[in-house]
């Protein structure tokens, strides 16, 4: 029998201790974190690619605070696709390829695309794709008839107010306030459209200004995918579709089939930043970066819904388990993500303290407003759906996806899960609760004297504690 000789430890077996700190207010901290090689996060928290967790809505608010999303893949390659073009076209300086309406459209048909895209303005074209007008939701607001064409309610391109293709931020800025205007079509020299600003996105830059965003000014977002051959083309559509980062997600990413997708990945998307995952050991990293991830997803049952130690007997406590993948991440250059086990602020500073970038998310996230989980009503209190993409109804919704067909009853026995459904108490929205984990790990920075990730990890130092000490950690001796 082989038998490691040291007691592997996870989150609530150790603290930090607190060191002498110049830190005056956790304000002075910064939290800035790489979550790829080529993807830097103000915030180092990540939203966990689970059915019940990240869609476009989670993604886009991620990214605007700072961190990040990553969609699943337990849907139609198609949907994926859309949900990350819905982030990518959120917002941006510039949109590209604005949406348009042809010059006979009606009323109805404009404002039908309009709610199907979430926009208020549509470029109007005519039969030869020429820019002839701009029709937005004010246009259309009180207008009695809608099988009225757009020509004649639209503003005419020679009434338009534009701007020129160099044109920068502020001149944009200055010429909506002047003309009062919510939308600048911008032109090239030889009068092609080179795209459209709008005054939201120039107030969403304002109220958001640690967003992740690519350098053209969009959100960024991850698309999950699996290791069947179907997923080399899950994954071009999302490429296509403008995800930033491939995230290959099964449970044990240290084998053949994860590791041959990740290189695939990466032969095939090099401007794209691949993840692989999840590992637990040091192996487990090496071999991933040696494939050609740009970052590691560590973490093997460690997930409030997972029972993959149960059912199979294997993992690794989180805490060790970050810490041996930590060390061969540093050495190669390449961020870890613990991914899994976190309940609360004190342990994302304890993961990062330990060597990790960033940190992956899941129930922690999936009661928020934008989780795309099921609300249920108990005893009065609402609460939202969780499942492990490991149970037993994840397995026969990827089954679904995939073969585009109910799954016949008799196939659902031949599923081994290692994953469970819950609930979570519904916690409003995503910011407020970030708002509260990001603030906790301020505070843990000041506590270690850091005034950034690296000097946590340079300055952590952790203490094992005894059961009686876990129960002095929290509140005790009082009437809750």
């Amino acid at each position: 029998m082989k038998l490691r000789p040291e007691t592997a430890l996870t989150f609530d077996d150790v603290l930090l201790v607190p060191r002498r700190s110049s830190i005056r207010s956790r304000r002075a901290v910064n939290t800035r974190t790489q979550f790829s090689r080529r993807i830097a996060l103000a915030v180092p928290i990540i939203s966990s690619n689970m059915d019940t967790v990240t869609e476009a809505a989670m993604a886009m608010a991620m990214a605007r605070l700072g961190g990040l999303g990553v969609i699943h893949r337990f849907m139609t390659t198609e949907r994926q696709a859309v949900e990350v073009e819905r982030v990518k076209r959120a917002e941006g300086f510039l949109v590209e390829y604005p949406r348009s309406v042809v010059l006979d459209a009606t009323v109805q048909q404009a404002r039908a695309v309009m709610a199907q895209h979430n926009i208020g303005g549509l470029l109007v074209c005519d039969q030869e794709g020429q820019i002839v007008g701009l029709v937005t939701t004010r246009d259309l607001l009180f207008e009695p008839n809608p099988a009225r064409p757009v020509a004649e309610v639209m503003t005419p391109r020679d009434h338009l107010v534009t701007l020129e293709a160099d044109a920068s931020m502020e001149i944009a800025r200055n010429t909506l306030h002047r003309h009062r205007v919510e939308k600048l079509p911008v032109f090239e020299s030889d009068g092609s459209l080179r795209g459209l600003v709008t005054a939201q996105d120039i107030i969403k830059i304002d109220q958001w200004p640690v967003a992740t965003k690519d350098e053209r000014g969009r959100l960024r977002v991850a698309a999950a995918v699996g290791v069947r051959p179907s997923d080399e083309e899950r994954a071009a559509a999302c490429v296509q579709a403008g995800a930033d980062a491939l995230v290959v997600d099964i449970a044990h990413g240290h084998s053949d089939a994860a590791l041959d997708m990740v290189r695939l990945l990466k032969a095939r998307f090099p401007r794209v930043e691949v993840v692989g995952g999840n590992v637990a050991t040091t192996e487990g990293v090496r071999d991933m970066v040696e494939a050609g991830a740009d970052a590691v997803k560590v973490g093997v049952g460690a997930g409030s819904i997972c029972i993959t130690r149960i059912i199979t007997g294997f993992g690794v406590p989180q805490l060790t388990a970050i810490d041996e993948c930590a060390q061969a991440g540093h050495d190669l250059g390449v961020p870890i993500i613990a991914d899994g086990g976190i309940r609360n602020a004190g342990d994302i500073t304890k993961a990062i303290a330990v060597g990790a970038s960033t940190v992956m998310l899941g129930s922690m996230l999936a009661g928020t407003d934008e989780s795309p989980g099921a609300a249920v009503i108990r005893n009065g209190r609402r609460y939202k759906i969780v499942r492990g993409m490991a149970s037993l109804s994840a397995n026969i919704s990827r089954q679904e996806a995939e073969l585009q067909r109910e799954v016949d009853p008799e196939d659902w026995e031949r599923v081994v899960p290692e994953g469970v459904e819950a609930i979570v108490p519904a916690r409003g929205p995503v910011q407020e609760v970030i708002y509260q984990l990001v603030g906790g790990l301020r505070s843990g920075l000041s506590y270690a004297g850091a005034a950034t990730i690296a000097e946590l990890w340079a300055n952590a130092e952790f203490i094992r504690v005894t059961s009686a000490g876990r129960v002095e950690s929290a509140a005790h001796d009082v009437t809750m």
